[in-house]
């Protein structure tokens, strides 16, 4: 049975009203009064009413409590335990929550319910879904302009042990052989003995982690051999290859090891020939290498910004777009899916702020057909001491007017997307700077040749140069602070779990999470400034309420005191 309450629904007593004024103005001013009011019902509980009965079997726990136990439980970063005892107990889930029942049913989950809730969420992808309505509602809610935002990635690790060589191959036979004596014994007495005593128990798994780096390429040739004797020893059994872990087997093999023509021998390969999106540790087989930044995963996030100082404590800077990729993946991949995921939502910016990598000429000018301007440096630097095509003057259309020295061309060809631009000998021939120029001599000319994209590559690197450019792009730096807070608060960047599903879910959820804070911080913002303004009302309703407060504490001692005398006087007449 499916239980959904309905939270628009008015209570016709206040379930809150045991709360002092002043503990329930905190809860209404801090997340929990924002998640309460806003948020609650935004959660997609129709998305998971579907895989439970709705006329069979026990009822289930209230919908949107286990979505938003989920939530919370990312965005403060708690195992299942405490995000049991955070429900159980803590007055401001339960504000956040609406949970007015003091009853097991509606203060506590256990682990089983919750694990079971977060695999249909993760399965189906619904932390997106969630992600959406979420941040939808907070834009509306705070009127947020999506004019201009930026974007940048930060690297995130799972739940797993960074491993060498060596241990990839040797925790990826450990896992082969404990699978396959759990399930297919019989074959399992097949392997060699040697090999089992020597990769199965955790007491010798753990001295191949003592190598000395002198017979680390003798061990990993070992090793290697093993690996590949094992592949050949079950590669007919289907049983056998139809494994999880036979197939990790396989990929370590593939990637790590080049067979010779017979196939019978197998041979290292050299670690620079070792794909980038190679198995890092078999725990986590989604992980990829980044040789930047190591092993795991990276997020791409894409937030607004506001520029007004007047009004900027009072304007959130929501995170827009939340992509989890595998560590190796180009942050130039990432632009225009980020954009056209935003435009699907409604929150596409007119000018977004990147960094290099995200800032190529494909991408700006695909970008530029969907309406969104990048700002973002041009690949490559100029030479120094050298003339380039961004040093020559150039007019809207993208045609060369003149040379560095002033000089106008003699005459310019184009044809298709390739430019052709003849200056007069007379004056190249002396010019001083012919050795650093890119003008070079022809029959009857001093040529130079361009493309639309090396001119549209010029023309912003001569941007980048002035103060304009300068003073839009110094606020692509704020992305860098949005990094820390997402990990400062929700620990992103290292995660309690493994797998890219899991991975996405936590990141995303925490996302949401850093979104609340932010909010809750500006509407704390804006309540107190309507309190500061709000005239001579307000002030009469908190006197008033001051003095109702001392009035019945007042009225209280007097009524203790006449009731202890009315007690002497009527022991003194007994």
């Amino acid at each position: 049975m499916i239980h959904i309450k309905n939270h628009r629904q008015k209570d016709l007593f206040d379930p809150w009203s045991f709360l002092s004024p002043k503990r329930r103005e905190l809860l209404d001013n801090s997340w929990a009064g924002l998640f309460k009011k806003e948020l609650l019902c935004e959660l997609p509980v129709s998305k998971v009413a579907p895989f439970f009965n709705d006329d069979f079997g026990r009822p289930t726990k209230e919908m949107y409590t286990v979505l938003g136990a989920l939530l919370l439980q990312q965005t403060h970063d708690l195992t299942d335990e405490e995000t049991v005892n955070q429900l159980a107990f803590n007055i401001q889930w339960h504000y956040a929550l609406n949970i007015t029942e003091e009853s097991d049913s509606a203060k506590y989950i256990c682990p089983k319910t919750l694990w079971n809730m977060r695999s249909i969420v993760v399965d189906n992808t619904l932390d997106a879904i969630i992600f959406d309505h979420i941040t939808d509602r907070l834009a509306k809610v705070f009127k947020v302009t999506t004019d201009n935002q930026r974007i940048d990635s930060v690297h995130i690790k799972s739940n797993m042990r960074r491993l060498g060589r060596i241990g990839i191959f040797t925790s990826s036979i450990n896992k082969f052989l404990v699978n396959l004596k759990r399930g297919h014994k019989e074959l399992f007495d097949t392997i060699d003995k040697g090999i089992i005593d020597k990769y199965q128990p955790k007491e010798s798994l753990q001295c191949f982690s003592m190598v000395k780096p002198s017979e680390s390429a003798k061990t990993l040739a070992s090793v290697s051999a093993d690996l590949f004797d094992l592949v050949a020893q079950f590669k007919d059994n289907p049983e056998v290859k139809g494994m999880h872990s036979y197939k990790l087997l396989e990929r370590v093999l593939k990637e790590q090891c080049n067979l010779s023509d017979d196939g019978k021998a197998v041979e290292l390969k050299r670690p620079k020939e070792i794909p980038s999106d190679s198995l890092q540790n078999p725990s986590d087989p989604d992980a990829t290498y980044s040789g930047h930044k190591g092993q795991g995963y990276q997020v791409q996030v894409m937030e607004t910004y506001c520029k007004d100082k007047e009004i900027k404590e009072k304007s959130i800077n929501l995170i827009t777009h939340v992509q989890v990729e595998p560590a190796h993946e180009s942050d130039a991949n990432a632009l225009i899916p980020a954009i056209e995921s935003s435009k699907e939502c409604g929150l596409a910016p007119e000018e977004l702020l990147a960094d290099t990598l995200y800032g190529s000429d494909e991408n700006c000018q695909k970008a530029k057909k969907l309406g969104v301007e990048v700002i973002s440096p041009a690949k490559g630097n100029k030479e120094e001491g050298s003339i380039s095509l961004s040093d020559f003057k150039v007019n809207e259309k993208g045609e060369v007017v003149s040379c560095p020295q002033g000089h106008e061309p003699v005459k310019t060809k184009t044809k298709k997307t390739r430019h052709t631009v003849a200056f007069d000998s007379r004056y190249c021939s002396n010019c001083p700077l012919q050795e650093a120029c890119v003008v070079k001599q022809g029959k009857k000319y001093h040529y130079l040749r361009y493309t639309n994209k090396e001119i549209r590559l010029a023309k912003r690197r001569a941007y980048e140069q002035t103060d304009e450019f300068k003073d839009r792009y110094r606020w692509r730096a704020g992305s860098e602070a949005t990094m820390s807070e997402y990990d400062r608060r929700t620990g992103v960047k290292h995660l309690r779990v493994r797998g890219f599903k899991a991975v996405r879910f936590c990141a995303t959820l925490k996302a949401i999470g850093v979104n609340i804070f932010r909010a809750t911080a500006v509407r704390r913002v804006v309540n107190n400034d309507k309190a500061a303004h709000g005239g001579l009302l307000p002030a009469l309703i908190y006197a008033i309420y001051v003095f109702k407060e001392r009035f019945l504490k007042a009225w209280g001692q007097s009524r203790n005191v006449f009731t202890l005398y009315s007690a002497v006087v009527m022991d003194i007449r007994s």
